[in-house]
């Protein structure tokens, strides 16, 4: 379980196909680094990821072709930022949103620009997911706790500080570029509770 509050930047060093999956390998800032072992949990952009191998400040991640299908690690390039944060403790404050690191779609960025003194930033939703875009409530954008500040039928909006900027890879964010959405996670429950299980969710084959 994670909160949505980006401890750190990481840097993409490769992606390589292999017979049994993907290998996503990582540099890591050093105060990351030491504390992960085999095994381990860490949310990459959003998405939760398991340790398998460590080499001094970088770390091997395996990514099935459901992730790749799902997340914007598809194509991702050596040198591009990825948002890091590390599980949440027990006891620890809870500053975001419960953010599970599961990804439930990729979404194209509509708009990303300055405006006044902060930037507006703009993504595609896809249609089975928008009841679960509310105004003035949380959304996950690349792992980012953020808050919805429009609400579009087929769209969500939000605003970005310019701390949430420096500490985190959307300063290099760009129209037509794409992030990693995860919604709300006890809208849905809330959603399969009400419903007494008679209706499918997106997440039933």
């Amino acid at each position: 379980m994670f909160t949505g509050i980006v401890e750190a930047t990481g840097k993409v060093v490769s992606l390589t196909e292999g017979k049994a999956a993907w290998t996503l390998k990582l540099e890591l800032p050093q105060f990351i680094a030491e504390t992960l072992s085999l095994g381990d949990s860490l949310a990459c952009n959003g998405c939760c990821l398991t340790v398998v191998s460590i080499e001094s400040n970088a770390a091997s991640f395996e990514l099935l072709e459901e992730t790749l299908r799902l997340t914007s690690f598809e194509g991702i390039k050596p040198g591009t930022p990825v948002n890091l944060e590390r599980p949440l403790s027990a006891g620890a404050r809870l500053g975001g949103h419960f953010v599970s690191g599961h990804v439930d779609a990729r979404a194209e960025i509509l708009d990303f620009e300055q405006r006044g003194k902060n930037f507006f930033l703009k993504v595609r939703v896809p249609g089975e997911f928008s009841k679960y875009v509310v105004y003035k409530g949380s959304i996950a954008i690349d792992g980012i706790s953020l808050t919805i500040a429009e609400d579009g039928s087929d769209s969500l909006a939000v605003w970005l500080i310019p701390h949430t900027l420096a500490v985190t890879n959307l300063g290099a964010c760009k129209k037509g570029g794409l992030v990693n959405l995860e919604f709300d996670l006890l809208a849905k429950y809330a959603e399969k509770i009400i419903a007494g299980n008679r209706e499918k969710s997106p997440y039933q084959p």
